[in-house]
């Protein structure tokens, strides 16, 4: 496997290198290894949110209830969500957006991240969904539910908790922790490799070809990706990949907003679960039966900081499963999630 991966990706850099006879393309150049941005991309879909141009798109009647779909990461991109797309056929407004650096959306360097102090989480993070919600709201009355997975769901309660009288219902799948301790315990479990693994040497023999500086973005979101690609611990192999998710072929990690958003949290060791005791509404949360970083007993733990839940375990999945399999989405969590915010 080593052997064919070194040998593939060798002939790949020589074709870039010397196929390319007419016409330079270099290695770090927008489009080449990893998709173009917003702000080299000018048909993709934007919206403009505090300074930043974000990819985005929306779907359903404009007026009817908002659903925020917010994906994981830091760093991942909308592109495994888009099953809930077909929540706009049932009548809702469905938004989707790639978080700053993130995705398709704008990229920024690492010290941008860092220069925004003890309040970055917030001042990143949470304004960016505040404008988000605001971009797409056009009433003061219209609901607007959160739907996050992974990061997205520890982001969603997190913004919950702050702003507990703006929302109108919280769906949170598989937040890894919320408190900064339980994140990094959580990350540490998740991990698909361990040092010194083949998954490792094959991901730092590109080293030897492409060694991304700190905010050379297009070689670094490539790597990230690679290392990325499988994870059997949280299950998001086989049944959930493949011909079975949704086709979207703009996929890109974001390694610099990644690395600056964990930085962040080691300093400011974040709570993302502050305030959310203040949300009286109903959250439905749901994990998998697949994670094995996500058992009962840290479902119990985690999910105990809601005081009015709804906790469903969604069997034959994993991490992601639940909302990038099509099967399961469509005749499992689909259902779920219209019956909730049918409830609300």
């Amino acid at each position: 496997m080593k052997n064919l991966f070194k040998l593939y990706f060798t002939f790949v850099i020589f074709s870039v290198f010397f196929f390319s006879c007419t016409k330079e393309r270099y290695i770090n150049e927008p489009g080449n290894l990893v998709p173009k941005t917003v702000m080299e991309e000018a048909t993709l879909p934007a919206i403009s949110v505090n300074g930043a141009n974000l990819h985005s798109e929306a779907f359903g009647p404009k007026d009817s209830t908002l659903i925020i779909c917010i994906h994981g990461g830091p760093g991942g991109d909308y592109r495994y969500m888009l099953n809930c797309k077909t929540l706009a056929t049932k009548g809702y407004r469905v938004v989707f957006y790639d978080q700053r650096g993130a995705g398709l959306s704008q990229r920024f360097p690492k010290i941008w991240y860092k220069s925004q102090g003890s309040d970055a989480i917030n001042k990143i993070f949470y304004d960016e969904l505040k404008g988000v919600i605001a971009h797409y709201r056009t009433t003061a009355s219209q609901k607007v539910i959160l739907l996050g997975q992974s990061w997205g769901a520890i982001l969603a309660t997190g913004y919950t908790g702050k702003y507990p009288t703006e929302i109108n219902g919280l769906i949170v799948a598989e937040p890894g922790g919320l408190k900064w301790d339980d994140v990094v315990d959580y990350v540490a479990e998740s991990r698909s490799f361990k040092l010194w693994s083949e998954t490792l040497n094959d991901a730092t023999y590109i080293d030897q070809f492409i060694a991304g500086k700190e905010d050379q973005h297009e070689i670094l979101d490539y790597k990230a990706s690679l290392m990325g690609a499988t994870n059997e611990i949280v299950g998001d192999v086989g049944a959930d990949l493949g011909n079975n998710a949704p086709s979207y072929v703009a996929s890109r990690s974001g390694a610099v907003v990644l690395a600056a958003s964990f930085e962040l949290g080691q300093d400011t060791k974040p709570d993302f679960s502050a305030g959310i005791n203040n949300f009286s509404t109903k959250t439905f949360f749901i994990y998998s039966s697949n994670n094995k970083a996500y058992p009962d007993s840290w479902a119990t733990k985690i999910s105990s900081v809601y005081p009015n839940k709804e906790i469903f375990k969604a069997q034959g999945v994993g991490h992601s499963g639940m909302i990038d399999q099509v099967n399961f989405w469509t005749t499992t969590m689909e259902p779920k999630i219209i019956s909730y915010i049918q409830s609300l």
